[in-house]
């Protein structure tokens, strides 16, 4: 465990204390889907007649899964699982970005015992290794993680190749919090929600919608929390650092560019909004060495932050928006004022409100008062531009195979001479079907 841990933080840049929380917690969907196939009922349907109708599933074969860098290990287990449970063979193409722990993880199955072939780790560009997997046509499901251009382009090759296909894509999760929500425990899940991972989740909470009774009080509170966050912010391998650099260069540039258009627009910086320099105040890390970006809080200035590209496009770091509401009905408008529809959140004490809301979010996951639960029996899955099925629960397994159903007739020799000779003589009745 300390080995994948470290080899995690050494090829994410996520603060250790975020993988010694996550990784130990990953041997759970083992066990959930382990359980599954020992416990699954399967359907035994009824019929007209002496007839014994019953429903298998059969693993659908070789499957490709193809996993994004924020999560390595995380998102590769929610894949493996439910395959190898279904009694697939597993071809991971893991993010060129962060391989390591993919390949440990082969390396741990065949040391379980796993035979050989059963599961394969193909390291590579996603342009290129990528396009050549999902194109061959022994490929019978492509399982993918990542930006929604990407999902789109590979669902077009296995959509051609009549492959199944999940796809788990991008997101701009909105949080609501609401007059009558704790503002201490909303803040708090605001901050995690949106800079977990140093922003880097699809179900980021990056634009929060805020009643405007209470918004001077949570913009408030919220600057003094991701400032007290970036005063920790250090080496990744430090267990008291709170947050780490982006993953790339790429990755880095593509949040200043929407952060700096958000201001040129007329939006106003609360705090943060300029590249780490400097050293950190805990460990001496060199902020300009690495790609590492403050937490920052943007509101409306001089023009209003919906009217900015922050607004509509994953900056995939830890830039969130900040916006006001009053009415019910406007928090429902401005949370679904997005192409995406993965993740959103609601921060209420008055629960009626709270399930009266989340009805009518447009959303594949609603959390109220939390954020990023997530369990191997929980279906995780988006709508709109976010993605198509769900990881996760019975849904994955199932996703994984194919029905097959067997008809058997018991009736007598007798019984079916006299009733199923479809071409005898004679203008009688007989079965159809």
């Amino acid at each position: 465990m300390p080995r994948l841990i470290e080899l995690e933080v050494r090829q994410t840049g996520r603060a250790i204390r975020e993988m010694n929380a996550q990784v130990p917690t990953l041997v759970k969907w083992f066990k959930y889907y382990a359980a599954l196939i020992r416990t699954e009922e399967r359907s035994v349907l009824p019929t007209v007649g002496k007839l014994h109708n019953w429903v298998d599933r059969k693993p659908l074969g070789v499957v490709a899964q193809i996993t994004p860098f924020n999560h390595p290990m995380l998102i590769a287990v929610k894949k493996i699982a439910p395959a190898l449970a279904a009694g697939n063979c597993i071809v991971l193409k893991p993010s060129e970005l962060t391989p390591l722990t993919s390949i440990e993880i082969g390396k741990i199955l065949k040391e379980a015992g796993l035979p050989d072939g059963v599961f394969n780790v193909l390291p590579g560009d996603g342009a290129t290794t990528g396009k050549a997997l999902v194109q061959h046509s022994l490929i019978k499901k492509v399982d993918v993680t990542g930006g929604t251009p990407a999902g789109r382009a590979i669902g077009a090759i296995a959509g051609s190749n009549l492959a199944h296909f999940t796809a788990e894509l991008g997101g701009k999760a909105p949080l609501v919090v609401f007059e009558k929500a704790d503002v201490n425990l909303a803040v708090n899940g605001v901050v995690f929600g949106s800079l977990i991972a140093s922003g880097q989740t699809c179900v980021a909470a990056t634009r929060i919608i805020v009643q405007n009774s209470i918004l001077p009080e949570v913009v408030e509170k919220l600057k003094n929390k991701v400032e007290s966050i970036q005063r920790r912010m250090g080496s990744p391998k430090n267990v008291e650092s709170m947050m780490g650099p982006l993953i790339s260069e790429k990755q880095l540039n593509n949040v200043i560019a929407l952060v700096e258009d958000a201001v040129k627009t007329g939006a106003s910086v609360v705090t943060g909004g300029q590249r780490m320099t400097g050293k950190s105040l805990i460990d001496d890390t060199e902020f300009s060495k690495g790609y590492f970006y403050p937490p920052t809080i943007l509101t409306d200035g001089s023009a209003k932050i919906v009217d900015t590209r922050i607004w509509k496009e994953e900056a995939f770091g830890p830039a969130i928006v900040v916006v006001g509401f009053d009415s019910e009905e406007e928090a429902l408008e401005l949370a679904n004022d997005s192409e995406f529809g993965l993740g959103a959140a609601i921060w209420t004490q008055d629960l009626a409100q709270g399930f009266r809301v989340a009805e009518r979010i447009e959303a594949g996951i609603c959390w109220v008062n939390t954020h990023h639960r997530n369990d191997p029996s929980s279906p995780w899955g988006g709508i709109k531009s976010s993605g198509v099925g769900s990881e996760n629960g019975i849904d994955a397994y199932n996703s994984y195979t194919t029905t097959k159903s067997t008809i058997i007739n018991f009736a007598s020799v007798e019984e079916g001479l006299a009733n199923d000779d479809w071409f005898r003589e004679g203008t009688g009745e007989v079965r159809y079907g």
